[in-house]
């Protein structure tokens, strides 16, 4: 954490100032928009409201935040609690992945991977995306989906076993 950043936080939670709180906001709203992107399959008008939504409670809460954690990982937990909630409150989609046109080799790759992510779990690909993507430790991340670690462990290899499997015959393709 920068100094800025603690100096913004302390500003939040003190004097509860939204300005500084609009400053914590623009240096995390591209990775808390992102998490909900991946997260909510690509849906950019869901991801915007549950980024909203994320920062909104976060202002509501900004005294519950303890710095012994980075504040990053305080907001992705916020995101994620508030992705569970709208996904228990939605009916089981049926499962539709768009047929997308493969341009070249990197562009395939990545609908491939996509793809392979929706066969995860929630769970699984928030895991996943919280290590993977974002770097967290297993620790860290288990921390924001409040979660034993042993537990995120396993979604971890369940999920990395699933994308193997799923993602095997774009290997064979890309060395034949």
């Amino acid at each position: 954490m920068d100094v800025v950043e603690q100096q913004l936080i302390a500003r939040a939670i003190a004097a509860r100032d939204d300005k500084a709180f609009g400053g914590l906001v623009r240096m995390h709203q591209s990775t808390v928009r992102l998490l909900l992107l991946r997260l909510t399959r690509g849906n950019d008008a869901l991801a915007d409201d549950l980024a909203q939504e994320t920062f909104l409670t976060a202002f509501r809460k900004i005294n519950s935040y303890r710095s012994d954690g980075a504040f990053s990982g305080w907001l992705y937990a916020i995101a994620y609690r508030a992705f569970l909630q709208f996904m228990r409150k939605q009916k089981p989609p049926p499962e539709q992945i768009a047929e997308e046109t493969k341009r070249d080799d990197s562009v395939a790759a990545r609908i491939d991977i996509e793809k392979a992510l929706y066969g995860l779990s929630i769970e699984e690909k928030s895991c996943i995306t919280l290590c993977y993507t974002y770097g967290m430790t297993h620790i860290e991340a288990s921390a924001v989906m409040d979660m034993p670690l042993g537990t995120v462990k396993s979604h971890i290899a369940r999920g990395k076993e699933k994308l193997r499997v799923s993602l095997i015959h774009w290997s064979k393709e890309v060395s034949a």
